[in-house]
């Protein structure tokens, strides 16, 4: 059975937002505007995309590999 995955694409910067919203960026493996990750979807993964839903973009996906656009 595989693990739900979700993408998550940063479409903002964390230029001038609290520290704790760019730590949360940094966690989610994101940092630059456009990087992507593929994340399992878990409710703690999903509680940080939460705290930074207006820096980011979420979509569901059944792609099982970790991915990061550079």
């Amino acid at each position: 059975m595989t693990t739900p995955r979700i993408t998550v694409r940063q479409t903002a910067s964390a230029i001038g937002r609290p520290g704790t919203q760019r730590d949360t960026l940094r966690g989610l493996g994101l940092g630059r505007i456009g990087r992507v990750k593929v994340l399992e979807d878990t409710p703690s993964v999903r509680g940080m995309i939460r705290k930074v839903a207006h820096l980011v973009t979420v979509e569901n996906t059944t792609d099982t590999t970790d991915t990061t656009d550079k």
